[in-house]
């Protein structure tokens, strides 16, 4: 990131000095209509790192398809975890131990 010229900084101080009275907002627009709105459409949860092992076709497969196998990777539990959520009723806590012997998602 390039440093702040002279100009910059006095005019980001000016700003800052302003009292929220004083700042004119004729020239923006009022929103009015937020039936569009979308909550936590921005939202990004906080990530962990962690190690997996994996499959090695699994992570050929996911590697295939070019940078961001980690993201892609994640998309893809996520949307497991949802679909299970919806299906099973339960947001968290552990499955049956038959369920995990067989592999099954969700």
């Amino acid at each position: 990131m390039r440093k702040l010229t002279r100009e910059q900084k006095r005019d980001i101080a000016a700003i800052a000095a302003k009292k929220d009275g004083d700042i004119d907002f004729s020239d923006v627009p009022a929103v009015v209509d937020w039936s569009g709105a979308q909550i936590g459409k921005f939202y990004r949860p906080p990530k962990k790192p962690v190690t997996m092992r994996l499959d090695a076709d699994v992570l050929e497969w996911l590697k295939a398809y070019g940078k961001g196998y980690q993201t892609r990777a994640n998309l893809l539990l996520r949307h497991a975890m949802v679909s299970s959520r919806g299906c099973s009723g339960r947001s968290t806590g552990a499955r049956r131990k038959r369920d995990r012997r067989s592999h099954s998602i969700g």
